[in-house]
């Protein structure tokens, strides 16, 4: 089946005027979903997980440290940021955004937006389908016209390898772009015995003060991702994982330094600045005016 078949049958399967709800896979065609978890565990064997081939020199280690591991490797100055937002009252369009930041300075020198039609719906497992050729176009339209902005990391609105296969939207895209990827997650995604109960039980009280981290440690006795509390006001964590092309220690010591509020500036420019254009651009009936 093409992927453009697979689409079509997926986007079939809930009914009218329902997309942007959260449907169960159980909804959708058995083939789609198998042939997209095909093309996951395919993508995700180039996956890596390591700081091997970041291109760029460790971020908030000690100065000696930094030497060595980072020698001949320029420093982190331009990290990108990615969300989707919707218009309101309609369950298909949407905002793609991407903005680019100064690292550490966190000061916006890129930003770029595309009204997109989302013709999927939501399916828990399967976020990368809906939403990551987007992004991929706003990426390969930066790379084309204005390369020298190009990011070297991008924080993702949505979980790398804090997934059940270990493959969620942030190691999709930063393996299809070949690019550092970090995901952010607002809420914590039920995987290896790690859910809510455990997070406030096991996790939360870890977070004493801001800054403080804490690893999602599975059944298994995988660590999935990190929990941070990003700043003292931020009682409610957000929950790192690695994307693609970073360790997840090195992806918690960026995020960190990226955190102005709760949520790392990247994701936060890149929702705001979105949010901003749909109120600047009306959209009715396909057309942005």
């Amino acid at each position: 089946m093409s992927t453009s078949s697979q689409m079509s049958a997926a986007a079939a399967a809930p009914a009218p005027n329902e997309e942007n709800r959260l449907v169960s896979p159980s909804e959708v065609d058995e083939q789609v979903l198998s042939s997209w978890t095909d093309e996951q565990n395919r993508l995700k064997e180039r996956l890596d997980t390591t700081d091997n081939a970041t291109g760029f020199a460790p971020v908030g280690q000690g100065e000696a440290e930094s030497a060595t591991d980072g020698l001949g490797l320029p420093p982190l100055r331009l990290v990108g940021g990615v969300d989707i937002s919707f218009v309101k009252g309609d369950p298909k369009a949407a905002c793609a955004s991407l903005v680019v930041l100064s690292f550490p300075e966190m000061k916006v020198v890129y930003e770029n937006f595309e009204m997109v039609e989302l013709t999927l719906p939501y399916i828990p497992g399967f976020l990368a389908f809906r939403e990551v050729n987007f992004l991929v176009a706003l990426l390969d339209r930066l790379r084309a016209q204005q390369p020298e902005l190009l990011p070297q990391l991008i924080f993702v609105d949505g979980n790398g390898v804090l997934h059940q296969r270990g493959f969620g939207l942030a190691s999709h895209l930063g393996v299809l772009v070949d690019i550092p990827t970090i995901g952010i997650g607002k809420t914590i995604f039920h995987v290896d015995g790690i859910d809510m109960n455990h997070v406030k039980t096991m996790v939360v009280p870890k977070l004493s003060h801001s800054g403080a981290t804490a690893k999602l440690v599975g059944i298994s006795g995988r660590e999935w991702g990190a929990a941070l509390r990003s700043t003292e006001d931020s009682t409610n964590p957000v929950f790192i994982s690695v994307g693609h092309r970073i360790s997840l220690d090195h992806a918690i010591r960026i995020t960190k330094t990226s955190c102005l509020h709760r949520i790392p500036e990247p994701v936060r420019q890149a929702d705001l600045r979105s949010r901003q254009y749909l109120r600047d651009h009306p959209y009715s009936s396909g057309v942005a005016k």
